[in-house]
């Protein structure tokens, strides 16, 4: 058997190379390289297709939690809830902006964030007489967060909801999208995301006409006509490559979900022998992942990842230090065991490996080589 990589983005570019290459000379041809109508259309197009009034393409997921924090113009020094298990960029633009991140724990099963330690937390800031001003809900790995939950109690507290869906645009909570619970949404178009570029770009989503006006002047140096800045804004702009390249990717994106899922499904009816030495993630009733990531929690999982790379397969930890235990946010002072269930988390998750082409030889190669690793 051949290496198997964690993520084939070679294989993927394959598949689509001729009408990606096309679209790419068209741009090119053209002469519009930004703010042209391939940025249009994408914005246009994704917009309708999580059923919401406004999309803003912008240069990164990253970029887009942040324009959104920034255009809402919280108060200053105050709190914003946010899981630990999560990559850095969903706490990092808190900071950025002038506010207080503060860590949650997540669930075992789903490595979403706990509603339980979501509502502590804010009762704990409470008492403190600490304001909390919003809440990062993150669906990661592909999976929703219980986000009408979590909705119904920033609604009763007067706190914003603001969605993490980087890892989760296209899946949903029965018909509804992830994306459309909160005040905003910003997913990201990595090359690794379910929808994906070559390269850096993301997009903010809102059904509220002033916060997405304001997030376009932000993106643009804070200008609302040329050479006039009315804010402090950064250049946050998608270009128009990878919009093209977008555009054509999307017309297979559901396609490219139920690919996903056929191969998480296979994990999971072959690995569920293996229970306890390999725990599956959990998918709630009616929660329909885009499937990002698979992600197992492993017994000896650092000699597992060792003994699956020796066989050629590449795999990944996600996340192997939680941030409140990273030595960025030290001055917060949260401590080894203030959130159990993601320190246990970051010892035992493996994601395995997982994209839209990967063959049905190669998914049980990974399956049969995990089973010789727990017979041992």
């Amino acid at each position: 058997m051949e290496k198997i990589p964690f993520i084939d983005l070679k294989r993927n570019y394959e598949v689509y190379k001729k009408e990606i290459e096309k679209e790419i000379l068209e741009v090119f041809r053209s002469g519009i390289y930004l703010n042209g109508p391939q940025t249009q259309k994408l914005e246009n197009l994704l917009a309708n297709y999580l059923g919401i009034s406004y999309a803003v393409g912008v240069s990164s997921g990253t970029e887009a939690l942040f324009l959104i924090l920034k255009a809402l113009d919280l108060p200053k020094n105050t709190y914003v809830l946010v899981p630990s298990f999560t990559f850095v960029a969903t706490a990092e633009v808190i900071v950025r902006v002038g506010l207080i991140p503060y860590f949650v724990d997540v669930e075992e099963g789903t490595y979403n964030i706990s509603l339980e330690s979501f509502k502590e937390s804010y009762e704990k800031l409470k008492k403190k007489r600490k304001k909390v001003s919003a809440v990062i809900a993150v669906s990661l790995f592909g999976l929703p967060a219980h986000l009408k939950e979590i909705k119904k109690f920033c609604e009763e507290k007067g706190i914003y909801l603001i969605e993490d869906i980087c890892q989760a645009f296209g899946a949903k909570i029965g018909n509804k999208k992830v994306g459309t619970f909160g005040i905003a949404s910003a997913t990201s178009f990595y090359p690794t995301k379910p929808l994906s570029t070559f390269g850096d770009a993301g997009m903010v989503f809102t059904s509220h006409k002033n916060l997405a006006k304001k997030v376009r002047i932000l993106k643009e140096h804070g200008q609302i006509k040329p050479y006039f800045y009315k804010y402090h804004g950064v250049n946050g702009r998608i270009d128009e490559i990878h919009s093209a390249i977008l555009l054509v990717k999307f017309k297979y994106f559901e396609k490219e979900i139920a690919l996903r899922k056929a191969i998480v499904e296979r994990y999971m009816g072959n690995l569920k022998d293996l229970v306890p030495y390999v725990k599956l993630p959990q998918f709630p009733k009616n929660y329909f992942s885009s499937y990002s990531l698979f992600t197992i929690r492993a017994k000896n999982r650092d000699k597992l990842k060792a003994f699956l790379e020796s066989k050629g397969i590449m795999t990944g930890v996600y996340y192997r230090k939680p941030l409140h235990l990273q030595p960025v946010y030290k001055d917060l002072n949260f401590k080894n065991g203030d959130l159990p269930i993601t320190e246990r988390l970051a010892k035992e998750v493996l994601s395995l490996p997982l994209h839209p082409y990967l063959t049905e030889k190669e998914i049980d190669y990974v399956i049969l080589s995990i089973k010789e690793f727990y017979k041992k």
